[in-house]
């Protein structure tokens, strides 16, 4: 098992924090489980500690790599296996539809803290053809998308999540398996897209708005956070108590909350529009 250094210095820019634990590495490939038949798909394979052992079972597995520097070592690692594939793009703007052709996708990755979250909506965006997704994390990430109503941890990132995904945290990873060693803990998650959507609402873009505009005022009542957008009796007919923070209802009542904007005529412009992508410039998002 090769864990020699190539010499490529990890850049900040693009949040690169190499894996070489051969340990982590052997426990997250057990936790992935790649048969030689699947679909598999790496996000930021870096030095390709991951690749190595994927391909080893995989030898169709497909990369995406933003760093144009590291493709050179990759082609130069991986020359002896004919089917490995780069795809030299930004996975913030990839589209995963295209790779795939007959079988859903296995995406996984250790993906850069500094856009995580926008990452993972726009691989939600595209989750009908995703079978399962195992990613390293930020820990208090993987917290967020676990999290449920009443949590600390819980916002927009983990009811979207939820929505589309089954959620489960596996285990943590300690700066040390990385390098250079990050200042913060990390985590595995693997996320399932539902085969059927347990609350579909009738419209995705009017809860996503009703998502992120609660939560851009989460320490608000609900009255207060959600003004504009639904009244106090349309709340109050849903059975929702309008003194409640954001954080303390379900997905099942955002969906119960969007249906009844939808039905009632749609959201305005203006609260349509608000709040943007909710992610700041880190990728860390506002919620």
């Amino acid at each position: 098992m090769s864990r020699k250094p190539s010499g490529h210095k990890a850049r900040k820019r693009f949040g690169q924090n190499f894996l070489h634990d051969p340990g982590v590495i052997e426990r997250i490939v057990r936790a992935i489980n790649p048969r030689p038949d699947d679909a598999m798909v790496e996000i930021g394979p870096g030095l390709g500690a991951l690749t190595e052992e994927i391909l080893a079972v995989n030898p169709n597995l497909q990369v995406v790599e933003l760093d144009r520097d590291l493709i050179p070592v990759l082609r130069t690692k991986f020359f002896n296996f004919p089917n490995f594939r780069i795809h030299e793009a930004d996975a913030l703007k990839f589209d995963f539809s295209e790779l795939a052709a007959e079988k859903p996708l296995r995406i996984v990755g250790n993906l850069p803290y500094n856009i995580s979250t926008p990452l993972i909506f726009h691989l939600l965006s595209q989750s009908g053809v995703v079978k399962d997704m195992h990613f390293m994390l930020q820990k208090e990430v993987v917290q967020r998308l676990g999290a449920v109503s009443g949590d600390n941890h819980y916002g927009r990132l983990g009811i979207m999540a939820q929505y589309f995904c089954k959620v489960q945290p596996l285990f943590e990873v300690g700066p040390g398996a990385f390098r250079p060693a990050p200042k913060v803990d990390s985590a595995i998650v693997r996320l399932v897209p539902h085969e059927t959507l347990p609350h579909p609402a009738r419209d995705l873009g009017t809860l996503q708005a009703v998502v992120r505009t609660a939560f851009n005022a989460r320490r608000k009542t609900l009255r207060k956070a959600l003004a504009g957008v639904v009244s106090v009796e349309q709340l109050q007919a849903l059975g929702i108590d309008d003194g409640l923070r954001p954080e303390n209802l379900t997905l099942a009542q955002y969906v119960a909350i969007a249906d009844a904007v939808v039905a009632a005529g749609g959201l305005s412009a203006s609260a349509s529009g608000q709040g943007g992508s909710g992610a700041n410039a880190s990728g860390q998002n506002d919620d």
